[in-house]
């Protein structure tokens, strides 16, 4: 016999319990974003490998160590999307929406794709939640798209033990700033750096404050922060998205350490982090951007968003969804059978989960309802037919009533 074939390593089957938190992470993210006004959108699972190396930076780890790229049929550089918000403005710009009608508010939830070590919560192919406001350059619009965060993640009843932590990272003169004085600092520690660190710190030093090496991080303790190099109109900008996040009624704490992993951010930066999954403790993290539409070929739109792991919100969830508890058609033989469809279809129609055995007597057909954890059993014999009823079992009460067929679909939908 064949050896059973594996899942490709990094990537897993969602099946019963586990799909069933997955899907329930999706639903309240996709009702909340509707009540802030998000419409949901959708874009191809690949991309031209342009929309993510313009996008993301080539100095970034997904571009340079992490980013499924191949060469397809026709010569093609392709990537599979390693995030969303890159294709989302692409979209932006293909469909010929960035000069009207903004902001765009937009939903978008797909799999992912990152050539990385699997752990707790991360997988090489993962699953996201994503908000982004395309073409809005007020703060209000930071604060509102944190406070839906902290909305879904209180209507996923997580939000306990998750903290918002918060910083900026200031417009291009605050950065060009604090770049010069952050080059100075680890210039003078340079054969201190990892090598990693020691190439950002010529292509860009404020990678090196995201590092995960001990060594760096020994560094980092006692760099430059960004606050002393804010400009003016960068300080008001984030008071003001301080300002609105009280307003909202979100809790918060700074943190001038937060720069976010990828090149396209600007002022503000956030993570939702919590203690309750280890190391791995970011469940909602993003922030400004302001360049990154130019860089798909389209007009300054200043935008603001965040992504959220559906593995990680999930495994925060207390308990999975139940699964609908259905209801059990059994015919006492195949004569019966055409009438017990009918009542299957008229069950389905009013909306009841129904379920009937493809075949076996009445002790088997029962035996199948119990399996399936239904909550009744609608018995179907000769007599019953005749005479337009049908026998009404309460599973869980053990109890059961001769009934018309309207009276066990007014029972079953009540």
């Amino acid at each position: 016999m064949a050896t059973p074939l594996q899942p490709v390593r990094g990537t897993r089957d969602l099946i019963g319990e586990e799909f069933r938190r997955h899907h329930a992470v999706i639903e309240a993210a996709r009702r909340v974003s509707a009540l802030y006004g998000f419409e949901e959108w959708s874009t191809p699972i690949f991309e031209d490998t342009r929309v993510f190396s313009r996008g993301l930076g080539d100095t970034s780890d997904v571009v340079s160590k992490e980013m499924y790229t191949f060469t397809d049929r026709g010569g093609d550089s392709i990537t599979l999307r390693p995030e969303a918000t890159a294709g989302l403005c692409r979209a932006l710009v293909s469909n010929g929406l960035a000069q009207s009608n903004l902001p765009r508010k937009v939903f978008y939830t797909g799999p992912m794709f990152r050539y990385e070590r699997p752990q707790k919560g991360r997988y090489r192919q993962f699953h996201q939640i994503d908000i982004e406001v395309l073409g809005a350059a007020e703060p209000l619009a930071d604060a509102e798209v944190i406070a839906c965060g902290w909305q879904v993640l209180q209507e996923l009843g997580v939000a306990e033990g998750v903290v918002l932590e918060i910083n900026t990272l200031g417009d291009t003169e605050s950065r060009d700033r604090y770049r010069a004085a952050l080059v100075a600092y680890f210039s003078d520690h340079r054969d201190a750096l990892s090598e990693d660190s020691r190439m950002r710190l010529e292509k860009n030093p404020l990678r090196i404050l995201d590092s995960k090496d001990e060594g760096d991080r020994r560094l980092v303790a006692g760099a430059p922060t960004i606050g002393d190099h804010l400009t003016p109109e960068a300080a008001r900008f984030y008071d003001s998205v301080l300002a609105y996040l009280g307003r909202f009624g979100v809790p918060f704490r700074q943190n001038d350490r937060i720069v976010r992993g990828l090149d396209y951010y600007s002022h503000t930066a956030f993570e939702f982090v919590t203690d309750r999954l280890g190391a791995q403790g970011t469940v909602m993290g993003g922030g400004r951007y302001n360049g990154l539409v130019e860089e798909m070929g389209g007009p300054s739109t200043p935008s603001v968003g965040w992504a959220a792991g559906i593995e990680r919100l999930a495994m925060l969830l207390a308990a999975p969804p139940a699964a609908p508890r259905p209801v059990a058609v059994i015919p006492v033989s195949e004569a019966e059978e055409g009438a017990a469809l009918a009542l299957v279809q008229r069950l389905r129609a009013a909306g009841v989960v129904t379920e009937i055995a493809y075949k076996g007597n009445l002790k088997r057909r029962m035996e199948r309802a119990n399996k399936l954890h239904a909550r009744a059993a609608l018995i179907l014999g000769e007599s019953e037919v005749a005479q337009g009823v049908v026998q009404l079992r309460d599973l869980d009460a053990g109890t059961q009533d001769s009934v018309t067929l309207d009276e066990a679909v007014r029972r079953l939908t009540a």
